[in-house]
């Protein structure tokens, strides 16, 4: 089924941006530095709960999930960035396009999945699309 290589990718993404959100984490500085930690370990913590209901949602569907940093990296669609100190403005920015493509790609898997009749599928991933609307609600409000 196409949505299966679609939840690879995604689970890909969640491992990336797992490593990404920690980095912005310990790395951000500057001006409303405690509201942009906290609001990226509120972020990887639900990511990471995220990463291992889809790992073993592909499970029971008898798919073998990738299970490597480097499958990972090279399926995943967010990308890496190397360690630097980021102001707000940078984390919040960089999270933005980060959740941008997760929900399009979790819109996608959604509808895919829908396709193809799985139902189960489609009722997580809806309430992915809803998480990311609302941190991208959130982002755009601190940018502002």
């Amino acid at each position: 089924m196409k949505h299966f290589d679609l939840l690879q990718e995604y689970l890909s993404n969640l491992a990336v941006l797992n490593v990404k959100l920690h980095n912005i984490h310990w790395n951000v500085v500057g001006e409303n530095f405690l509201k942009i930690h906290d609001f990226t370990e509120e972020a990887y913590d639900q990511l990471f709960e995220d990463y291992d209901a889809v790992a073993e949602l592909l499970k029971t569907k008898d798919v073998m999930p990738l299970s490597t940093m480097a499958e990972y990296l090279e399926k995943a669609s967010v990308k890496e960035v190397a360690p630097a100190d980021f102001t707000m403005k940078e984390s919040l920015e960089m999270m933005k396009e980060d959740m941008e493509i997760m929900r399009e790609l979790a819109t996608n898997i959604r509808n895919t999945a829908d396709e193809e009749g799985d139902f189960e599928t489609v009722a997580m991933f809806e309430d992915y699309v809803a998480y990311y609307s609302k941190n991208l609600w959130f982002i755009d409000a601190m940018l502002k």
